[in-house]
């Protein structure tokens, strides 16, 4: 079975939105809130500073504290791919899943259920990348599948040092960055 996980290039991404913009598209996501978004962090000291730009998003761990404390069960990992997903005719808009998730990733959507990324899975079933990967002008977004070696994300991982965003939560997370 898939893994599915995305590998995000910080040299190349210059914080253009373009996936955030596509994602609020595809999606239909409510005004004011997102799926996902661009981080920006400054630093050292002048003159002499970096900038990192990251695209940000749910990271579909393989271990995800929001399904575990999720109590009908609309939190769940999809059989194909091991994709994080909310049913929302199951949500009850508790709430539980957004405390638990340590990367602000969830969001209540106005009519009442637990929303997030879902890796465009409707998308990705139909062999399509996710909208976010489809339309970045710098390319620098990977969608694929983690444990088949021979993929681009497998390969970009094996080639370059990389790092995920609070490994130390337990997760084990899904979204890869390159450094």
């Amino acid at each position: 079975m898939a893994r599915l996980g995305m590998v995000i290039d910080t040299k190349r991404c210059v914080g253009c939105q373009d996936c955030v913009v596509a994602c609020k598209t595809e999606n239909r996501t409510p005004e004011g809130m997102n799926r996902d978004w661009i981080t920006y962090a400054t630093t050292g000291k002048f003159p002499k500073l970096s900038l990192k730009i990251q695209s940000e998003r749910c990271n579909h761990c393989d271990d995800p504290p929001c399904v575990s404390c999720c109590p009908t069960g609309a939190s769940h990992v999809h059989d194909w791919g091991g994709v994080v997903l909310v049913t929302k005719d199951e949500c009850i808009g508790c709430k539980a899943c957004v405390a638990s998730c340590p990367y602000d990733a969830r969001y209540i959507h106005p009519d009442g259920y637990a929303d997030k990324c879902t890796f465009c899975i409707h998308r990705v079933e139909q062999g399509k990348d996710p909208a976010c990967v489809s339309v970045c002008p710098t390319h620098c977004m990977y969608f694929g599948d983690l444990d088949d070696p021979e993929s681009e994300v497998s390969r970009l991982l094996a080639s370059r040092r990389h790092y995920s965003i609070l490994p130390e939560a337990g997760t084990k997370p899904r979204i890869f960055y390159l450094e």
